[in-house]
């Protein structure tokens, strides 16, 4: 027994009831509820395994065998070694030899550092614009990114596709030093091929932002930026079900950039538990299982999107090539912020998604499929959700509707239970006719 602490080993529940409180509150939220937001997904225990773990007590300033801590040698910097080497191999398959740097606390910070390590402070990025698919750290006015660099913004076409004739105008009007692909809410192929052309022409670096496709550029269900980018930058969670937290490939001629802007550019100690978790994730990432489940979060998007339209919503691109869908509810004039409240009254949760209107209401809805295909369900389940979707959104909350789309959403959530099915290896139990045909 420790002798200033009797407790130092008991359980939370004991240590900090509040705290476990509230936890288990979150537990029985995501158990209760489908979540549909594009940008999360459950990792596998084996990834809480590692990030809950004792490597949370150590400092590790630096990289494998250049620490600025003793005590690295027996399994910190084997750890990270292996989690860099993970990266590689999951990313650089047939691809040559690349570098990874595994320690960025998150998706924005990879991009703060990336750019730090490829361009200048006061340079050129032509990057899409936030109500287009961007992201924050892609020249929001009110983000560092901004802040740092001019942006100037590129957008999708009226028909809701990147329109790389457009792009490359663009790209010769502003000469950019960096042109940045990716993007936070667009539900078709990014061509890194086609972006790579564009960069080279009017002379600049390529970057990629693959947060939101790292687990179907992994699974090889959408094509890589690998070797086409010089610079890409990803988050470890969504569609690659790890932790919470970001990385960084690229070239070996930018590697000692890379790791500069990092440590001691950006960032002080690197968060050991979440390398350790990232480098499961990378793991699970490479088992043939990992690409039918990512088959099975697009498929299921599709007959997502298939039966909102359907229902008669306006699903843009009338479709998605991913994991996502985005739906624009001006016609049924409804903001994204209301529907999503009304939404999760009733156990379904999205996210708004802007356009032209405000930020704070949105004109829209961006719908993801990970979780609930990792529950299990699939096109009947789909089709239900849209169903259930139509019914509160067109009665605009009525509460008879209300009260029943909750009591089907209980139903589905208890028959497909998070955490009884959180193997992708899993036989999907929602497999089946769908009662539409």
């Amino acid at each position: 027994m420790n002798k200033f602490f009797p407790d130092f080993h008991s359980d939370l529940a004991e240590v900090d009831p509040e705290i476990h409180g509230y936890i288990q509150r979150e537990k029985k939220r995501q158990e209760e509820t489908a979540g549909l937001i594009a940008s999360e997904s459950n990792p596998f225990y084996a990834v809480e395994n590692a990030q809950g773990s004792c490597l949370t007590a150590k400092y590790a300033e630096g990289y494998p065998n250049r620490r600025w801590y003793g005590g690295g040698g027996p399994a910190i910097d084997p750890i990270e070694q292996l989690v860099i080497d993970r990266a590689i191999e999951l990313y650089y398959r047939g691809k040559g030899h690349g570098h990874a740097n595994v320690q960025p606390h998150s998706g924005s910070s990879a991009n703060q550092e990336a750019y730090s390590a490829i361009i200048k402070p006061g340079d050129k990025v032509l990057a899409p614009d936030l109500p287009h698919g961007g992201h924050l750290t892609h020249g929001h006015r009110n983000n560092f990114s901004a802040r740092d660099y001019k942006f100037y913004p590129y957008g999708v076409g009226v028909d809701g596709y990147l329109d790389y004739d457009e792009i490359l105008k663009l790209a010769k009007l502003y000469e950019p030093d960096l042109i940045l692909a990716g993007m936070t809410a667009y539900s078709r192929i990014i061509d890194f091929k086609k972006f790579s052309k564009i960069a080279k022409e009017v002379g600049a670096y390529l970057m990629a932002d693959m947060a939101h496709i790292a687990g179907l550029v992994a699974a090889g269900l959408h094509p890589s930026p690998v070797g086409y980018a010089d610079m890409v930058t990803s988050t470890t969670h969504k569609t690659l079900m790890g932790p919470r937290g970001g990385f960084i490939l690229c070239g070996e001629e930018f590697a000692e950039s890379v790791d500069k802007a990092v440590f001691p550019g950006f960032q002080g100690g690197p968060l050991m538990h979440v390398i350790a978790a990232k480098g499961v994730a990378f793991k699970i990432a490479s088992r043939p299982e990992f690409r039918d489940y990512m088959e099975a979060v697009k498929s299921n998007a599709s007959y997502l999107a298939k039966y909102m339209i359907d229902a008669g919503f306006d699903v843009l691109t009338g479709g998605t090539d991913n994991h996502l869908i985005l739906v624009d509810l001006n016609n049924i004039g409804i903001t994204g912020r209301h529907a999503a409240e009304l939404l999760e009254l009733t156990g379904i949760v999205v996210n708004k998604n802007s356009d032209t209107k405000s930020p704070a209401e949105a004109g829209g809805m961006r719908i993801g499929t990970p979780i609930v295909t990792l529950r299990g369900m699939r096109e009947r389940q789909m089709y239900k959700i849209a169903g259930y979707i139509r019914d509160v959104l067109f009665s605009d909350g009525d509460v008879d509707v209300m009260k029943r789309v909750n009591k089907g959403m209980d139903e589905m959530c208890r028959e497909f239970s998070l955490h009884a099915n959180s193997d992708p290896s899993e036989e999907y139990r929602g497999a089946g006719p769908c009662p539409c045909d």
